[in-house]
């Protein structure tokens, strides 16, 4: 089984996470921000970098849930492969910090990742403001597949 939070900066899908895999003996598959090398540079300069920390985030996390996939096991994640390419990266290029080249380079290549992929079966939606806006972006193939639950 496959379990996702979602949610704000800074909501608690990390504690969120921790606490349910324990709970249930579930493994938590956890954002990587400790390692990723593009993290500082992008927060220096956004624009410059916005691109790679999108591609490198793509990455990590179709990996993630390819690994959950062929794993077996019931495994809980605190971000999803959804929430970059629906939401941050656009947000990123509305806000001038993503070029019109890099940001329609990254959504072909998250449109063939996501061909690859299976989405999580439950999505934790982790903050009511975050709900509304998000489903305005979210694939609604991927709402079909998802039982979304909401924690306010």
């Amino acid at each position: 089984m496959h379990v996702a939070i979602a949610g704000n900066i800074g909501a608690g899908k990390t504690t969120l996470t921790k606490l349910l895999a324990k709970h249930y003996k579930w493994e938590a598959q956890l954002e990587d921000v400790v390692d990723n090398p593009y993290l500082d540079d992008f927060y220096n300069q956004m624009e410059r970098w916005s691109f790679n920390l999108q591609v490198y985030f793509l990455n990590s996390r179709f990996r993630q849930v390819s690994q959950i996939r062929e794993s077996g096991k019931d495994i809980i994640q605190d971000r999803t492969i959804y929430e970059d390419a629906h939401i941050f990266a656009p947000n990123l290029h509305a806000m001038g910090l993503m070029t019109n080249r890099d940001f329609e380079n990254y959504k072909s290549l998250f449109d063939l990742m996501e061909s690859f992929v299976q989405g999580p079966i439950y999505l934790f939606i982790y903050a009511v403001l975050f709900l509304i806006w998000s489903l305005k972006y979210i694939n609604a193939d991927v709402i079909m597949k998802t039982q979304l639950v909401l924690i306010t």
